[in-house]
């Protein structure tokens, strides 16, 4: 039987490209399990990618699964725009086409996303929602100093 999860991600970087984190919140049955990691030289963008493929990565088992972001860049980019970038060939609309950027990330997640069944939640970030405050939180701990 599929578990629900609520999932809180952020992605933060100091400098964009520079040193940058990402944090996880997961949620289950009461019970939490904070994550962060980073990289020296990143971006943003980049962070909050990692953020959602690692906290799917954590789950042992397909779960059903709340995505609670406040990156527009990762909800957009996998409710809206992901299946046109994969029929293009990780291709933008853009004319002429270019290359979709972080697309080692974007195929990464799309990997994980076969294995849960994903709803996405925006939320605005530093507005106060506990769950995104601790991602954030997360997110900075985890940037390498």
């Amino acid at each position: 039987m599929p578990e629900d999860v609520v999932m809180y991600t952020d992605g933060a970087c100091k400098g964009n490209p520079g040193p940058g984190g990402w944090g996880v919140l997961l949620r289950r049955d009461g019970h939490e399990l904070p994550l962060s990691g980073g990289e020296l030289h990143t971006t943003n963008n980049r962070m909050e990618l990692m953020a959602v493929i690692q906290g799917l990565r954590a789950l042992n088992r397909s779960c059903d699964v709340r995505i609670v972001t406040d990156s527009k860049y990762v909800r957009d980019g996998v409710t809206s725009w992901m299946s046109k970038w994969k029929k293009n060939g990780w291709m933008t609309a853009a004319r002429p086409p270019k290359p979709v950027k972080n697309q080692d990330l974007w195929e990464e997640l799309d990997q994980e996303l076969h294995t849960h069944s994903v709803t996405w939640e925006w939320v605005k970030g530093h507005s106060g929602h506990s769950g995104n405050e601790r991602a954030d939180e997360l997110a900075n701990a985890g940037v390498p100093h």
